[in-house]
């Protein structure tokens, strides 16, 4: 979607409304331009909606929305719960994602990426995207990618202290799998005309690499499932796939062949870019309860300044809004520095602080001549149990909305 020049800034038409108690929001349709010089993607986490293996697990009806109203402050200036502004709506519901569009188009927010999940035995949390976003109204005013986030998904709804998870679904597939996957992928998302592309071609980017390069059996074997990946792609009419790279946490095999390294690795799959989800990726918390949101930001940076020479392909910045995974942490625990979620939150996270971050994307993504498409990664739209969401709230409101609309509207 174009970024457009807004008549009245996002303020001004919040001010139009009452936010807490609407239940339809107006929306517009962009008019066309010949270039967008800006593509903001904001990752989407579609857990706020009911689904069979959640019911299962948590009994009938839950969602995630459970953890966010049973989150508590866990030390002295812990600022928990946090309450949405629109109420703890269902993602599944056309309705409600027509209103979340109509904000994301307000704020030049320009696609969506959903965290989506497709294990060997099928796939888990497709309504938000399914029932929500491709039966919205509006939904060509907002763009939509996926990013596989083929990582292992362990029982922390909530984590206990000092007792591993249980895992739930292994993010592994087999070949098989992956090949019934991506002709999913190619006949059910991609023919939408609303799919983000780059350069015509589809963006689907992969959240742990080197899962997927394990699960087909090491990188040789993945770059083929990759190459029938991409003949899928051109024999559906697009020039070829984008291949994004999710870059953190990367595992390398052992063994005569395999990849030495993360760049190799990168150039033997033919990836198109990297990018990032989250700064913790790439960043060190260094105080516990917590650490400040410029200290997280400059860690960041100095990892980004490096990233297109460490890994050989383009990369695209990413904006985190903030970090605290503690509702996700069992509420009757002691908050105590352990393995996620117990960990440092992120505090000083304002407004204006990540509309620095943002300028500084920006200065990146203006300064970087390996990039032909100029794409901002943010996490995220949604990630309320993690502390990192743009979705208003009834502290912030539209602040952090207004920061993406400010910078880049």
């Amino acid at each position: 979607m174009p970024n457009r020049i807004r008549k009245e800034s996002l303020s001004e038409w919040v001010q139009l409304r009452n936010p807490i108690k609407e239940t339809e929001v107006q929306y517009e349709t962009p008019e066309p331009k010949n270039e967008e010089l800006y593509v903001i993607a904001a990752y989407y986490f579609a857990n706020f909606h009911v689904d069979s293996r959640n019911e299962i697990a948590h009994g009938k009806g839950w969602t995630e929305w459970q953890l966010v109203r049973d989150a508590r402050p866990r030390f002295p200036g812990h600022q928990q719960p946090k309450v949405p502004l629109w109420g703890y709506e269902d993602e599944s519901d056309p309705k409600v994602f027509e209103k979340k569009i109509a904000a994301a188009n307000r704020a030049s927010v320009s696609a969506f990426i959903f965290d989506w999940y497709w294990y060997d035995d099928g796939p888990f949390l497709a309504r938000g995207l399914e029932e929500g976003y491709l039966k919205a109204a509006n939904r060509k005013d907002v763009k939509f990618a996926i990013m596989w986030a083929n990582h292992d998904w362990d029982d922390i709804h909530p984590a206990k202290l000092g007792s591993p998870p249980y895992l739930q679904f292994p993010g592994q597939v087999n070949p098989a799998t992956f090949d019934k996957m991506t002709s999913h992928i190619v006949d059910q998302y991609f023919s939408q005309d609303s799919y983000l592309k780059i350069d015509e071609c589809p963006y689907f980017s992969i959240y742990e690499l080197y899962r997927f390069v394990i699960g087909m059996g090491g990188s040789a074997k993945a770059a083929v499932e990759l190459e029938k990946f991409r003949s899928k792609v051109k024999a559906a009419g697009f020039p070829d796939l984008h291949l994004n790279a999710v870059t953190w946490g990367v595992q390398l095999l052992p063994g005569e062949g395999e990849a030495p390294d993360l760049k190799t690795l990168l150039e033997r799959l033919h990836v198109d870019s990297t990018t990032s989800y989250v700064w913790i990726h790439h960043a060190r918390l260094s105080k516990f309860p917590a650490t400040e949101y410029d200290e997280l930001a400059t860690a960041y940076e100095t990892y980004r300044s490096t990233a297109f020479e460490e890994l050989g392909k383009p990369y695209f910045p990413n904006v985190s809004v903030g970090w605290d995974p503690s509702p996700r942490a069992c509420q009757s625990d002691i908050y105590t520095q352990a393995a996620y979620p117990f960990m440092p939150i992120v505090q000083g996270n304002t407004p204006a602080r990540f509309g620095k971050a943002l300028r500084s994307a920006k200065d990146f993504l203006d300064s970087s001549e390996n990039l032909k498409t100029k794409i901002l990664t943010i996490n995220s739209w949604n990630e309320w149990t993690e502390g990192s969401y743009l979705e208003p709230d009834i502290e912030h409101q539209y602040a952090f909305l207004d920061q993406i609309h400010d910078v880049f509207g």
